[in-house]
């Protein structure tokens, strides 16, 4: 949606929100429950420096681009009075475009869609399809919903089908996700037996007899 009136309007507050701004989240979740909102304030604790992307000609950038130090992904925000929307045309492109840059650098691009005039959380998260995932997004993209396909695969958006934004803002600041991702590397470190030890020592060993050879 272009950054002049009501889409830019809906851009500010998702901005607004990964940033982890109270204010913005307070005001996204007046009308849901308490137990939503306290989902929703997690994001204060691991907030995004959230960057609007550039206009045309950087088709596959989203319109917002969310990093922080452990992730980091492009945002398409939809808006439309309807649960149902379709891609058509540029919008197609568009897609096409998030799901090359997915690939190509391994990231996870997400739809946002606000459906206006409905009380509770009117966001919800979709993701594009894309592979050769790792860490966090990997994780993530398990629990996100795809965009559904229309009868001739076409992707398109049903509010019904995506992920509430508050359950995705809990998702997105748990910390405990990079931990399941760790036990791997530090047992590699446990399990370093000591033959792989001498190895080592014999082969830098080995290197400094030739070194010194080549120096003499």
């Amino acid at each position: 949606d272009s950054s002049m009136g009501i889409g830019g309007a809906y851009e500010r507050e998702l901005r607004s929100v990964l940033a982890g701004e109270e204010k913005g989240i307070r005001a996204i979740t007046r009308s849901c429950s308490e137990t939503e909102r306290a989902q929703a304030m997690q994001i204060c604790q691991r907030p995004f420096l959230v960057v609007r992307a550039p206009g045309s000609g950087s088709e596959g950038t989203g319109d917002l681009l969310a990093l922080r130090g452990d992730m980091c992904f492009p945002i398409e925000v939809k808006s439309s009075k309807k649960p149902k929307l379709y891609l058509s045309g540029r919008t197609v492109l568009q897609y096409q475009a998030l799901e090359e840059i997915g690939v190509r650098c391994s990231i996870q691009p997400f739809y946002a869609y606000r459906l206006k005039g409905v009380r509770g959380d009117s966001w919800r998260i979709f993701r594009v399809r894309t592979e050769g995932l790792t860490g966090k997004l990997r994780l993530l993209s398990r629990t996100v919903p795809e965009l559904p396909l229309t009868r001739n695969g076409t992707p398109y958006l049903d509010w019904e089908k995506g992920l509430p934004l508050h359950k995705f803002l809990s998702l997105i600041s748990k910390s405990e996700n990079a931990n399941n991702i760790q036990p791997s590397t530090s047992l590699n470190k446990t399990n370093f037996s000591v033959s792989d030890s001498s190895k080592v020592q014999y082969e830098s060993s080995s290197e400094r007899t030739a070194s010194s050879l080549s120096n003499s």
